[in-house]
């Protein structure tokens, strides 16, 4: 499988660059904090539970660091990204440690799973406040930063296959992310004239905890990854790999955008046999 190692990122894309990637302590957020590191940038590790999760985020951004010959600050902020306050002083405290912000990844998430038509309201309002207003909030504060000096700034939301794909059972994350896309090309059509780029990156079945259920289980991980037209599930590095593109100069000219980093999912696989013309 290939994935991304620091001795084959020979660009520095990020350098001098200040970011803040929230939900940093596991998965795709970790893989994304340290790609950053390894590509310049300083970044600001957001959690919400798990600090000793959070402390091996640290570690390994240090470490990708120290191995292109920088002693980066990175630090790590507690926050429940979910909470319209602490969302909102979580930006602004990494704003006054770095001095400056230049990107922000919005990667919390989390989701609940229920009968849609049984689904207690008050966890769909949960996963909301997590994936999409949490989201909502940082940016937010973000692009009052921005737009107060020179230079703009990059946010990237991480949304889903589930931006576009139902996904029966959870109804409050497919809500989310559905929003969450929305949302991305909102503020893009609204700030992209006063250089801040918005994007979005969708990842589909990724080995990260959250899918914990079946990344582990040999049966349920070959039955998930025969529905890939890749035929296997993506890793969160090759997902930190977009990340880093989108958040670098090279993509300067792509604004409001969702790249599907998800081996195909998008693509619907069960129609590659025609069965049905």
């Amino acid at each position: 499988m290939p994935q991304p190692e620091s001795s084959r990122i020979a660009s520095r894309r990020l350098d001098g660059r200040n970011a803040l990637v929230t939900g940093a302590s596991t998965g795709i957020g970790r893989a994304v904090a340290v790609r950053f590191a390894q590509e310049g940038a300083t970044v600001a590790i957001n959690y919400a539970s798990s600090a000793g999760a959070a402390e091996e985020t640290l570690a390994l951004a240090t470490a990708a660091s120290q191995a292109i010959g920088r002693e980066a600050p990175h630090r790590i902020i507690r926050a429940d990204v979910g909470d319209e306050s602490a969302a909102r002083a979580l930006v602004e405290e990494v704003i006054a440690g770095f001095g400056r912000l230049d990107i922000l990844v919005n990667n919390a998430g989390i989701q609940i799973p229920g009968d849609s038509a049984d689904h207690a309201v008050a966890d769909v309002r949960r996963v909301l406040d997590v994936n999409l207003f949490g989201a909502l909030v940082c940016s937010q504060t973000a692009i009052r930063h921005f737009l107060s000096r020179p230079g703009g700034g990059v946010i990237l939301n991480c949304s889903s296959v589930h931006e576009i794909i139902p996904k029966p059972g959870y109804v409050g994350y497919s809500l989310s992310k559905g929003g969450l896309g929305n949302l991305t090309r909102t503020l893009a059509l609204e700030y992209a004239d006063r250089g801040i780029r918005v994007n979005g990156v969708a990842p589909g079945a990724i080995v990260t905890p959250i899918n914990a259920a079946w990344t582990g289980d040999p049966e349920a991980r070959a039955k998930v990854e025969s529905h890939i037209p890749m035929r296997r599930a993506g890793s969160p590095e090759e997902i930190a790999a977009v990340f880093a593109f989108l958040a670098s100069d090279e993509a300067s000219y792509i604004v409001g955008q969702t790249i599907y980093a998800c081996g195909g999912l998008t693509l619907y696989g069960d129609f590659k046999e025609n069965w049905a013309s």
